[in-house]
């Protein structure tokens, strides 16, 4: 892989983000505190107008950088692995009784049935229970997130790329989808992943966040990937520190400008150099 290469897709991918937010933040779609103060009276008489110019901010660059994490992603895979396609198509068929036992499962472990306990995620039986089915075969379609080849080892692989914190439903979407893509006849990939970009628990055995515990083990499933797993699958040793390398160089920019030009408040030095770990 290229490190230099990768550094410099990173930074294309979050200064092309951060630019178009500032531009939107600053020029076309700017807190005006008048209209705010003509729509929500009650809340400019007892909350400073500071407060939700961060709001107004907050919901500018969080929906817009659920698309950058999937940017990051390809360019890493494209880099080390060799191919990757985003929002993919994958087409092959599943026997009849394999896609009744996928929606089984996930009916089981949304809420229990009478008589019998709510089911337990486990992926590897999970898989295994699906792969038993027999029947006829139904053409099928999954699109994935990500779909990254490995050209030296002509091996695919599917990922789910979330957000750290995703719903329930999210989590129960990507399950349904990993566990098509493996039921597969042909098989076409290797192996399925739900892949969160990175851990705010720290240790994947800390991962606390309950939604999407209730389709997946996070701790044991081998088809979950989180953080510098993640990365360093797409991309190889070293690709995390890379990524957090690259994210604080422009963070320090980014955040004294907010601070100045959209905030108009004097930047506090440590809060700018507050780096990601």
């Amino acid at each position: 892989m290229d490190n230099n290469l990768v550094s410099k897709g990173i930074a294309k991918v979050i200064t092309e983000l951060m630019d178009s937010v500032m531009n939107k933040v600053l020029v076309t779609d700017p807190f005006i505190p008048e209209e705010h103060h003509a729509k929500k009276p009650l809340y400019a008489a007892l909350v400073p107008d500071e407060i939700f110019k961060g709001s107004h901010f907050e919901r500018r660059f969080v929906t817009p950088f659920g698309s950058a994490w999937e940017r990051l992603a390809h360019i890493v895979a494209s880099s080390h692995l060799g191919k990757a396609s985003l929002q993919a198509s994958v087409e092959g068929n599943i026997l009849d009784e394999r896609l009744k036992r996928i929606q089984e499962i996930l009916n089981a472990e949304d809420h229990a049935t009478k008589g019998q306990k709510k089911r337990k995620p486990n992926w590897d039986d999970d898989l295994a229970y699906v792969l038993k089915g027999g029947g006829e075969p139904i053409p099928t379609t999954v699109i994935c997130d990500l779909l990254a080849e490995d050209i030296k080892n002509h091996k695919k692989y599917a990922f789910e790329l979330k957000a750290p914190l995703p719903n329930s439903d999210q989590a129960k979407v990507s399950k349904e989808k990993m566990l098509k893509l493996m039921a597969m006849e042909n098989r076409p990939v290797e192996q399925a992943y739900f892949a969160l970009v990175y851990n705010p628990y720290g240790k994947k055995s800390d991962y606390a966040w309950s939604y999407p515990k209730k389709w997946f083990d996070i701790s044991t499933d081998k088809s979950i990937l989180i953080g510098d797993e993640l990365w360093e699958f797409l991309g190889g040793e070293g690709t995390y520190q890379n990524f957090i390398n690259e994210i604080n160089s422009l963070g320090s920019k980014y955040k004294e400008l907010i601070y100045r030009d959209y905030l108009h408040i004097i930047p506090v030095e440590e809060v700018v150099n507050n780096n990601l770990k």
